[in-house]
């Protein structure tokens, strides 16, 4: 049994049987985005490289590891996210799939040099650096929602030196960032393939986006059907259950 510190507890994965997940309610906790980015992107089933980076306590790499037999590298700067990411891969036996390492994603095309993944996920900080009295009071979870360590062009160029030409990028976001990331994903020649915009219910404005691009790809971006994620009496749609529960 893995070593649990402070206020962390041990959560099942969802839908995933035998799978379980060490959280803090106060360092941090998965969401539904990352879920829902999970189950959104291209994943290469048999062989590859996949690195996702603000990994978190490693839910990406987790559910995707179910998906897929690739070797999967979650990156996470927070040292005790990281830490809680790697007990989490001892905690479900994945340590011969999954890797987890601490440090800067600016930082990794020069540590595993370009172009040498398949696929790129990130569920990134979504707002943009607040002033200190707007901040959150808990440093980790300013850390992860506000782009304090990185910008959302650090985050597109860092993605594109990593993944391969052909190779996919899948990121999750707000509506909000639309027009800038899709800048940002052909400045960096990663060309958007795929959108999908998430709502809390009929009649309400979008809340989450996610888009997948192919590093050098053909212009040709498909947007797909919009996910509706609760029901006028405020329980999941059948389709978002099914994504969270598989049923």
């Amino acid at each position: 049994m893995v070593e649990l510190k402070n206020d962390e507890r041990i959560d099942d994965l969802l839908a995933k049987e035998n799978m379980q997940i060490i959280q803090s309610p106060t360092a941090f906790a998965f969401s539904l985005d990352a879920v829902l980015l999970a189950d959104f992107t291209y994943v290469p089933i048999k062989r590859g490289k996949i690195i996702d980076l603000c990994t978190g306590n490693g839910v990406i790499p987790l559910l995707l590891s179910c998906r897929s037999k690739a070797q999967i590298t979650g990156v996470e700067i927070q040292e005790r996210l990281y830490d809680m990411a790697v007990r989490n891969v001892e905690l479900n036996g994945l340590d011969d799939q999954l890797e987890m390492i601490h440090g800067d994603l600016k930082d990794m095309p020069a540590r595993y040099g370009n172009r040498k993944f398949d696929l790129v996920t990130v569920n990134p900080p979504y707002f943009p650096t607040p002033r200190k009295k707007e901040q959150n009071l808990n440093d980790y979870l300013t850390i992860a929602r506000h782009e304090i360590y990185c910008s959302l062009e650090d985050v597109v160029r860092s993605c594109s030196q990593l993944v391969r030409s052909g190779g996919k990028v899948s990121m999750v976001h707000r509506p909000g960032r639309m027009a800038d990331i899709l800048t940002l994903f052909r400045k960096y020649r990663i060309e958007p393939k795929r959108l999908r915009l998430v709502y809390p219910k009929m009649g309400r404005e979008a809340n989450v986006l996610l888009v997948e691009g192919i590093r050098d790809g053909n212009a040709d971006l498909k947007n797909l059907p919009p996910l509706y994620a609760f029901t006028d009496g405020g329980e999941y749609t059948d389709e978002l259950r099914k994504i969270i529960y598989g049923k």
